[in-house]
């Protein structure tokens, strides 16, 4: 759901896409349990290699979690990956309605109360667009995870996030591709940190757009056709045959929106 926009508009602009669903996600908690971050960015990398026989620029991209496997995939497939859209990522969540005893969790995890630990969803969701935000609640109330997740995300998967994060940090310096990073300013999940950090690590040109009217789901919140646009803008320049440049971070550009 929250990447549909942009890749209707990157369809619409006669590009290729493909959003593939990650192992045991759109299902129930226990399906989702039942899988790690491993099994998640083997579902990245399958459709990787489908995309390989078909184009010959790839772009890898994500939205919270997502942005932080697509750059883990980049560092895996330095020589298959052209481009990285980082919308909204997330080493850290210290975005503003994140509680500030949420560093606890940490500690608590592996006893008896903090396995039973779910990390509910909750206002804003993630939106400050009132009416995009009432259809995700209403997604929600639903039942249905296909279209807005799951209310909560249990202990065990936040662990395999943990690990996903650790790994990913830790390969960031051999990501050469050029990378579009989006990020909000009021990010109610992840703050401005995670751009910063993202800019400074990765080893090729980052561009990085700072929102000034949107929270954490950039991608459908209230500045989308900025977060679209700027997609459009990397999709084009880097499938132009020899325009895909892999550069060291001193050129990097930051944009405010």
């Amino acid at each position: 759901m929250e990447l549909r926009l942009v890749a209707r508009a990157l369809a619409r602009a006669g590009h290729t896409v493909h959003c593939p669903q990650l192992a045991g996600h759109c299902g129930s908690e226990d399906d989702l349990l039942a899988t790690g971050w491993r099994d998640w960015t083997a579902s990245v990398e399958a459709e990787l290699a489908r995309m390989k026989l078909i184009c010959d620029t790839v772009i890898v991209g994500g939205l919270s979690m997502g942005a932080v496997m697509a750059m883990l995939i980049a560092a895996r497939h330095r020589d298959d990956v052209h481009g990285l859209a980082l919308y909204a990522p997330t080493l850290w969540y210290d975005g503003w309605s994140i509680p500030w005893y949420s560093f606890l969790l940490k500690l608590l995890i592996n006893t008896p109360m903090g396995r039973r630990y779910r990390f509910v969803e909750r206002p804003p969701y993630g939106v400050k667009d009132e009416r995009t935000r009432a259809m995700i609640v209403g997604a929600m109330g639903g039942g249905d995870s296909s279209q807005a997740g799951l209310l909560g995300t249990p202990a065990g998967s936040l662990q395999q996030m943990w690990a996903l994060i650790k790994d990913t940090r830790r390969r960031m310096g051999e990501i050469t591709c050029p990378a579009l990073v989006v990020q909000a300013r009021e990010d109610d999940i992840s703050g401005l940190s995670n751009a910063a950090y993202i800019q400074r690590r990765l080893g090729g040109i980052v561009d990085t757009v700072v929102l000034n009217d949107s929270y954490h789901l950039v991608t459908i919140d209230q500045q989308r056709d900025v977060v679209i646009d700027r997609s459009l803008a990397l999709a084009a320049r880097l499938s132009v045959p020899g325009k895909v440049r892999r550069e060291p971070a001193s050129l990097c550009a930051v944009a405010a929106e």
